[in-house]
């Protein structure tokens, strides 16, 4: 579990491609200063293991489910990715609950600097849209964002400086792709809801006096 305050730009460095699959080494200091074999680190939102470590670096396995439905395949040798630790528990929880397992991609489709904001609107699916709200949660690329506006395949997010700055939503540009978790409780109560709804019959309300 995450919470979407990312906590360390790291580097891609070594990137081992298969048919359905890939091995990432990915170089950092922050997030490695206490990891562990097996511990979970999200790399631009996306919950990674790892596999091996060093001082400087260390090596996720992306397997097929996540090497189809999450942008890590565009990633390259040298390119800047987020990083954050599962959360402890004992701390504040600054964003919201992350999962770090992607619902599907965005693409920026325009960034416009207002004042010390920069609000980017990117075009979403609206099977994903269906679980946002304006106002609510949303991760993108690893990094827990409020939702300003929503219209149909679109959504607005307001990027303050120290988010810009600490996070690769800043750097990057329009056309270019984000990964995207919808709120993790939301969806739980949506699907709780249209669970219970589904047995609402017209004679499940006869019997119940309405």
């Amino acid at each position: 579990m995450f919470t979407g305050i990312i906590e360390e730009i790291g580097t891609i460095g070594k990137i081992e491609m298969g048919t359905d699959a890939m091995q990432l080494e990915i170089k950092a200091t922050k997030v490695l200063s206490d990891v562990q074999l097996g511990d979970s680190i999200a790399v631009n939102g996306v919950c990674l293991t790892v596999t091996q470590f060093s001082s400087d670096h260390f090596y996720a396995d992306v397997m097929p489910e996540t090497f189809y439905a999450t942008n890590l395949t565009s990633l390259q040798k040298g390119m800047p990715v987020n990083l954050e630790r599962a959360m402890h528990a004992n701390g504040r929880y600054g964003g919201h609950f992350v999962s770090g397992h992607v619902d599907g991609i965005a693409t920026i489709r325009s960034k416009k600097t207002i004042s010390n904001a920069i609000y980017v609107e990117l075009s979403v699916a609206d099977v994903l849209l269906e679980n946002c709200i304006v106002k609510g949660s949303i991760t993108l690329d690893g990094t827990s964002l409020t939702i300003f506006a929503l219209q149909k395949n679109m959504l607005t997010v307001s990027l303050i400086p120290h988010t810009s700055h600490q996070s690769v939503l800043g750097m990057k540009k329009v056309g270019e792709q984000v990964n995207v978790e919808t709120d993790l409780l939301g969806k739980y109560v949506k699907q709780h809801v249209q669970a219970k709804s589904s047995n609402v019959t017209r004679d499940f309300l006869k019997r119940n006096g309405f």
